[in-house]
C-alpha cells in the first residue's frame, strides 16, 4: 500500500487537538508553522513538525501509538519521525524548556542547539490561536543549508508576514 505523502489541514488540527488535550506545551514548526504564521495553507506539506516539552516525550509517544502512529525514524533525543496511514508523517522534536522562556534541543553530535525566547510565538489559523515558531525563528531555521524549492517558497511567505 502506498504511503500517504501529504498531511492535510485536518491532520494538523487533529495533532494540535491531541497535544492540547494532553496538556503538552508545543510549537508547530516547519512548513505548517510557516502557513500558520501566514494564516492560510500555501503549499502541500509532507509532514507536520512539532517542537514540544521534552519532559512529555514518553507520554506523547504513547498517545501517538494509541492514535495509530508508528516510529519511522528514531533519532532520539534529537527527533522522532512517525507515520500513520490515516494522518501521514509527523516529525517531533523534544525541547528542554528553561524557566526564562529559552529552550534547547539536542543535536546529533551530542551537544545542544540553544533557542532564545523570541523564537517562540503563536498565530491565528482557522480561527484558532496556535503556538508556532516565530517569523524570526523560522528565518533562522531556514538557513545554514542548501534551500530546496519548498524552503524558498516558505521564505517568500515569511517575507510577507508581519511579526
Amino acid at each position: 500500500m502506498a504511503r500517504k505523502e501529504a498531511t492535510t489541514k485536518e491532520d494538523l488540527m487533529t495533532v494540535i487537538d491531541l497535544l492540547e488535550n494532553a496538556g503538552i506545551t508545543y510549537w508547530i514548526d516547519g512548513g505548517w508553522g510557516v502557513d500558520i504564521l501566514a494564516g492560510k495553507q500555501t503549499r502541500v506539506h509532507r509532514d507536520i513538525d512539532v517542537n514540544f516539552d521534552s519532559k512529555h516525550t514518553e507520554k506523547l509517544l504513547n498517545l501517538l501509538f494509541e492514535f495509530g502512529y508508528e516510529v519511522d525514524t528514531d533519532w532520539k533525543p534529537v527527533r522522532i519521525e512517525l507515520y500513520s496511514e490515516k494522518h501521514g508523517y509527523l516529525d517531533i522534536h523534544p525541547f528542554v524548556l528553561n524557566k526564562d522562556g529559552t529552550a534547547k534541543q539536542a543535536n546529533l553530535e551530542g551537544g545542544w542547539y540553544e533557542f532564545e525566547k523570541d523564537l517562540f510565538g503563536n498565530a491565528v489559523f482557522e480561527g484558532k490561536t496556535i503556538p508556532c515558531i516565530s517569523v524570526k525563528g523560522q528565518k533562522i531555521f531556514h538557513s545554514g543549508y542548501d534551500l530546496r524549492d519548498k524552503d524558498k517558497h516558505d521564505i517568500l511567505i515569511l517575507e510577507n508576514v508581519s511579526e
